[in-house]
């Protein structure tokens, strides 16, 4: 590797000090939602709906026993409503049930949970209880191909390949940091090279220069 972690850190806090999820939410119950709800769509549009379906089912429990027709024409917007609004209910019925109301903090116990896999628990990990995960997205398979820190393609795989590059404490700081910089900078289509802090140290920007 051409560079420390610390090195990429010192250039991604350039672009992002205090990297947070895009979702708007005010617990922990909503966050959980909100990112199962954003899965093949964007924030701006989960941040659209999301006050909408919380205002009428603020509780697992409201939401648990909330009628499925109904959450399908609030969530409609976002696409594969059906089975979103199926995967959430049943969410909700399994917090009741099996955690008592409560958001479990354990990766284990959160993918028990319909509708929540690695990614979407990580997430919510990092953001709800700053407790350390990698969040492998889109966004953070491609940044972390670009920067040769993993040459895999499979998430779980990408995922062990950062977890050997950063040290754990600054799991948290990456999973958000990387997303956005592969949402803002590190794009998929024209990457901002010219306007990169990373350019320095990057090997796909000496490649294309």
């Amino acid at each position: 590797m051409a560079f420390t972690q610390h090195e990429l850190i010192e250039r991604l806090k350039k672009h992002f000090p205090d990297p947070k999820i895009e979702l708007n939410y005010e617990n922990e119950f909503q966050l959980l939602i909100a990112i199962i709800l954003s899965a093949q769509t964007t924030d701006k549009k989960v941040n659209q709906v999301s006050p909408i379906l919380f205002k009428k089912y603020p509780t697992p429990q409201a939401l648990a026993n909330a009628d499925l027709k109904d959450l399908e024409e609030i969530i409609k917007p976002l696409g594969y409503y059906r089975r979103k609004a199926k995967l959430i209910k049943e969410c909700a019925k399994a917090i009741v049930e099996k955690f008592n109301g409560q958001i479990p903090k354990t990766l284990e116990e959160l993918i028990s949970l319909p509708g929540v896999g690695r990614k979407t628990a990580s997430a919510f990990l990092v953001n709800a209880y700053k407790i350390p995960a990698i969040v492998v997205d889109t966004h953070v398979k491609r940044v972390a191909k670009r920067l040769k820190i993993t040459n895999q393609t499979n998430p779980e795989k990408v995922e062990k390949d950062l977890a050997k590059f950063f040290s754990k404490e600054n799991w948290a700081y990456i999973s958000n940091a990387l997303v956005l910089f592969g949402r803002y900078i590190c794009t998929a289509n024209k990457p901002k090279c010219k306007e990169c802090y990373v350019s320095d140290i990057c090997p796909y920007e000496k490649k294309n220069l």
